[in-house]
């Protein structure tokens, strides 16, 4: 199961990636920098100027590694993967659900559940750990709690439940800079921006998501679901739109309080970041570093699961969520069991 685990993040700039054995080799000019047996590797995270010989991409797609390509700043590129495994009959009735209103419907419900109260989980932990707008924070989180109740109920169609979730994603935001409690000159949230992400909290943001995207891709494919075909995200052409969709109920209790824990605790600061020309705010190859070596270490953290009840690594949850999304697929869920955090 640890295999799952093992990612490499390329995030030097100007290296070659190549097949060399049974192994995949980084250089920088005539220079190896890096071997890393395929074997110990689930996937491999490109990004910015990252070159890849035609033979290692090969390689990869024939071992099952996918390889993913973004951006400097993490927008997605594409991502290279071999022969398309999994059951033919869960992939056709995916796509049954995602096309029926009423089936679409309760996976939807279960995932707008989950987001918003792992976002109300956020705000109410840090009020109880005594965060200056304590006040502010509960209110928050009571409105967080009314969406809910209103996502809860059979009423609301799937566009409803859509305008739930972009009300709650509001709510949250609107106090996400209360959560910040150090480096307040440095750190400041005035909104959420994203392509190209304004400010320093924004484009930690994007960078966690991205790779929290690209482990949920990898994830549905692993138990043999279209990540391209969603139910709360619309299909768009080029987008993981199931992969979105799992990183909903996830993103708010894994990828944003890593943020917040990596600013309140100093580990980042004005130096990991680069603004360019446009005004867009980037992490610098340090700042990546930083962030990757902390997404490693969060992921190694061991976690209770409310279906399984028993203790998993938190890198291995995408995982899980992908197999019970793909059992609930299969009947053998009435319900998709979304993951509300507790703690």
């Amino acid at each position: 199961m640890k295999k799952l685990l093992n990612t490499l993040y390329v995030t030097r700039q100007g290296v070659y990636l190549s097949k060399e054995g049974e192994t995949i080799q980084v250089s920088e000019e005539k220079e190896t920098l890096l071997r890393v047996p395929i074997h110990t590797l689930n996937g491999v995270v490109c990004f910015g100027r990252v070159s890849a010989s035609p033979s290692v991409m090969g390689f990869c797609g024939e071992r099952g590694v996918m390889m993913s390509f973004f951006t400097e700043w993490g927008a997605f590129l594409c991502r290279v993967q071999g022969p398309v495994s999994g059951n033919i009959h869960l992939r056709r009735q995916q796509y049954r659900v995602a096309d029926d209103e009423s089936s679409c419907k309760g996976v939807v419900r279960s995932i707008v559940c989950a987001k918003v109260a792992n976002c109300r989980q956020v705000l109410m932990r840090a009020a109880r750990e005594g965060y200056a707008e304590q006040e502010l924070l509960g209110t928050k989180a009571d409105s967080l709690k009314s969406v809910l109740e209103r996502a809860a109920r059979k009423q609301p169609d799937v566009d409803g439940l859509r305008g739930l979730e972009g009300e709650a994603a509001r709510t949250y935001f609107s106090v996400f800079n209360e959560l910040i409690s150090q480096g307040k000159d440095v750190f400041e949230f005035k909104g959420r921006s994203r392509r190209p992400p304004m400010d320093r909290v924004n484009a930690l943001l994007s960078f966690v998501y991205t790779l929290l995207v690209h482990d949920a891709t990898g994830a549905l494919e692993g138990v043999g679901l279209d990540p391209s075909c969603g139910f709360l995200h619309k299909d768009r052409p080029g987008r993981p739109s199931l992969a979105l969709d799992l990183m909903e109920e996830l993103r708010p209790v894994i990828a944003d309080r890593l943020v917040l824990s990596m600013i309140n605790r100093q580990q980042l600061g004005a130096r990991h970041f680069q603004e360019s020309e446009g005004g867009a705010v980037l992490l610098n190859e340090a700042g990546r570093k930083e962030v990757l070596t902390a997404w490693q270490n969060r992921k190694q953290e061991e976690f209770l699961h409310p279906v399984l009840e028993e203790r998993i690594p938190i890198g291995l949850l995408v995982h899980v969520q992908a197999m019970l999304l793909a059992r609930h697929l299969r009947g053998d869920y009435e319900l998709y069991p979304a993951l509300i955090w507790k703690g």
